[in-house]
């Protein structure tokens, strides 16, 4: 019973973004939010760095887990 209690506290909740870098890529993936986090949460409220994107695609990517700088972005669009 404690291991399907931990599923579901450690879950993934995926939520699909868009993202402009400072360089002018364009990025399209998944942000992982814990329970009750909004995806401005990740941004604002997260003194982390990095984000992690998963199933990221670009111009020349795609399928790929990507660690991105936040100070390197420019925009975000939650989907």
């Amino acid at each position: 019973m404690e291991l399907e209690a931990a599923k579901k506290i450690y879950a993934a909740n995926y939520k699909t973004v868009t993202i402009k870098t400072t360089d002018g890529e364009i990025l399209v993936g998944k942000i992982n939010l814990s329970n009750k986090q909004r995806v401005s949460d990740i941004f604002t409220r997260s003194d982390q760095p990095f984000i992690v994107l998963v199933d990221a695609a670009s111009k020349d990517v795609s399928g790929k887990t990507i660690f991105l700088n936040k100070e390197h972005i420019v925009w975000v669009e939650p989907e």
